[in-house]
């Protein structure tokens, strides 16, 4: 009976193995097909040849990407796939790098600043940088969203000045209300939002922490002003596929200097 009983568990813990085996194949599996169909991956890098794998968790991305933005971005919206416990990133840039502060790193990071705000025309806008004076070109719906654009861009990092020479539509249209963002999954949408915060001057030194259900992105961590807060909130609003924002970042104001 006793041989019985332990032949019956042996069968129970192979059973319980081949269960757990099974499922963590699952996860990867959904890993793996939710990276691929993201916002992220299917727009803004279609263009790359990304390879992702995931074991246990632990995702592994490989393969080129054209752009040090792109890199990042892939390594964010993978690492807030449910499920994922790690991203060993192993991507590598095609081309030389520009240096950064240089013209050409400015104008990526202008470019991008405003493709991740829904509010301006990012992928239509031609952004051109002599001396660190940027230049921004091309039509805008309205005069709010010109504005908005010289703002962005003017926020960016070793930006000197913005030379703000796009034109608006000849028939102008209505300033857009605030409206539900088109639906974007979370990971993506997370992905955007830190990489929002990271091109902005003003915000790039800020510990936010950003988690995101179901487009409603939460905002944690320490800023030293109200202004600070309320900027975060903006820029995080502004970003594509987010319905609404939960600011709980908390004032924390420096210390006076002895």
């Amino acid at each position: 009976m006793e041989k019985y009983l332990k032949v019956l568990a042996a069968i129970g813990l192979v059973v319980s193995l081949s269960g757990i085996t099974a499922r963590a194949a699952e996860t990867d599996d959904r890993i793996v097909s939710s990276a691929k169909e993201s916002y992220v991956f299917k727009t803004y890098l279609k263009g790359d040849d990304i390879k992702t794998e995931s074991k246990d968790g632990i995702v592994t991305l490989s393969g080129t990407v054209s752009e040090e933005s792109h890199k990042a971005l892939a390594k964010e919206t993978v690492a807030n796939l449910p499920g994922v416990k790690s991203v060993d990133d192993k991507l590598t840039i095609e081309g030389e790098r520009p240096a950064e502060a240089s013209d050409g790193w400015i104008g990526t990071q202008v470019k991008w600043s405003l493709i991740y705000n829904r509010n301006v025309s990012g992928l239509a806008t031609q952004v051109l940088v002599k001396d660190g004076v940027v230049t921004l070109r091309g039509e805008a719906e309205n005069q709010a969203q010109k504005d908005l654009a010289g703002e962005y861009a003017r926020d960016v990092k070793n930006v000197k000045d913005v030379k703000n020479e796009m034109t608006i539509a000849k028939v102008p249209s209505e300033p857009k209300k605030k409206t539900i963002g088109e639906k974007i999954d979370d990971a993506s949408v997370t992905a955007q939002v830190k990489m929002a915060f990271l091109m902005r001057h003003s915000t790039s030194a800020f510990k936010t922490g950003v988690s995101t259900n179901n487009g409603v992105v939460t905002l944690t961590g320490n800023v030293a002003s109200e202004a600070g807060k309320s900027l975060s909130g903006k820029v995080a609003g502004d970003v594509n596929g987010v319905t609404s924002v939960v600011n709980n970042m908390i004032v924390v104001e420096p210390a006076p200097k002895k």
